[in-house]
């Protein structure tokens, strides 16, 4: 199916033209080219759930835009049980400087349901992207025809030696590795490239919302708006500090009257949230609202309302939740980590914060004073435009697959005259 010459009969998909109001004219033909370019492409990417957490927000945005475009662009999911999970979450927090005990028997497992997966799958595809730990082994079980390439969207600045050292086995036989940052870049043979997350500013999570709309996503919820919001949006994970996010709302309730609402969701392979957010369900009071839900809209609806949102994370490779509450417009309080450092700038568009008491200070700052608020979150939807929407992810995408052309004019696949 030729997604660019299909008719559709009801919903459309956003195209990169679509971008050209908030990106430009020149941008929009220079992607174009690029595309035009590896149109004769066909890519797979796989990950380890379709919904919850930030990759599968990019891919679920990233792959139609890449069929928009005239690349066939696919996606598939890797099937485990518990225990499988269970290991590559431990896994996830080793490599993001945790600790694991990663004896044979677990091995044993994560390779044994990688396999079998590999056995269901038919990757005969001219460019194979692998996400992260999970599905990483698949590379052991094809007979490798074009290129491989393993993105991580980890923290990997500190990673567990033992563990790393085991899974360079499988890194290592990839043709390129793709990090969010350099700062996270690994001694490897496989070169090495680096690229940031971004968002859909057409998708649910982040379009333009009516009052009426936004005021439906509180009612049924029954959230309070008497009082200014404060939130956090994140998976219940350890790395996010949710139990820092309620101290500091304590902190700062002393001085400011305001409600906290913290929303996460549970992704069918994060073993650990529902755990985490059970955990966090005795702390709930009549001002301190904790869901856990998978709602786009509430996101939405949130993140617009909201007089300080918080990503007080610990750990993380890239928070996309502060990206979309940038683009709303919002005033952010980002944990001073991995990349979110890249996302705010500290006073400017944001704060970053290094500790509860810090995180209480902003808020109580941010919400005595609405100009700041109005001032900063102005700066964050712009540094957005120009940095974070998904057209620049496309198109680095690109340049990393046009890094393979020689391959591809020797197989046959594309077209370099073009």
């Amino acid at each position: 199916m030729d997604i660019r010459s299909s008719q559709p009969q009801g919903p459309s998909l956003p195209s990169v033209e679509t971008y050209e109001p908030l990106v430009g004219n020149e941008a929009i033909e220079r992607i174009m080219r690029k595309a035009e370019r590896l149109s004769d492409l066909h890519v797979i990417n796989v990950n380890s759930t379709y919904y919850g957490g930030g990759v599968a927000e990019i891919l679920s945005s990233l792959t139609l835009l890449m069929n928009t475009a005239g690349i066939r662009t696919g996606w598939r999911v890797i099937q485990g049980r518990p225990d499988f999970f269970s290991i590559t979450k431990k896994m996830h927090n080793a490599l993001q400087g945790g600790e694991i005990n990663f004896s044979d028997l677990k091995k044993d497992i994560y390779e044994e349901v990688v396999f079998e997966n590999a056995a269901r799958m038919h990757l005969d595809h001219d460019l194979v992207v692998v996400h992260d730990p999970q599905p990483l082994p698949l590379i052991d079980h094809f007979r490798k025809k074009a290129p491989w390439i393993w993105r991580c969207h980890v923290d990997m600045s500190r990673p567990d030696p033992e563990l790393w050292s085991y899974l360079c086995g499988f890194v290592e036989r990839y043709d390129a590795v793709v990090l969010s940052l350099p700062e996270y870049a690994q001694n490897l043979r496989s070169p090495q490239r680096f690229i940031m997350p971004a968002i859909n500013p057409f998708s649910t999570t982040n379009k333009e919302l009516t009052e009426d709309e936004i005021d439906d996503r509180f009612d049924h919820y029954d959230i309070p708006t008497d009082l200014p919001l404060v939130v956090q949006i994140s998976r219940f994970d350890k790395w996010k500090d949710p139990r820092g996010v309620i101290e500091a709302f304590k902190i700062a309730r002393k001085e400011v009257d305001a409600t906290l609402v913290m929303v996460g969701n549970v992704a069918t392979d994060d073993p650990e949230g529902q755990e985490i957010f059970e955990s966090l369900c005795s702390c709930r009071e009549e001002r301190i609202i904790i869901l856990s839900v998978q709602d786009s809209a509430l996101v939405n609806a949130l993140q617009r309302r909201a007089a300080v949102v918080l990503q007080k994370s610990t750990r993380e490779g890239f928070g996309l939740t502060v990206t979309e509450a940038m683009w709303k417009g919002a005033a952010v309080i980002g944990g001073n980590v991995g990349g979110i450092r890249h996302q705010i700038e500290d006073g400017v568009n944001g704060f970053l914060v290094d500790s509860v008491e810090d995180a209480a200070s902003r808020i109580v700052q941010l919400l005595k004073d609405p100009q700041l608020r109005n001032v900063m979150g102005h700066r964050a939807r712009e540094s957005v435009r120009s940095k974070f929407l998904m057209t620049r992810l496309m198109e680095d995408w690109l340049d990393i697959f046009g890094s393979f052309e020689a391959h591809f004019t020797l197989t046959g696949q594309s077209d370099p005259s073009r």
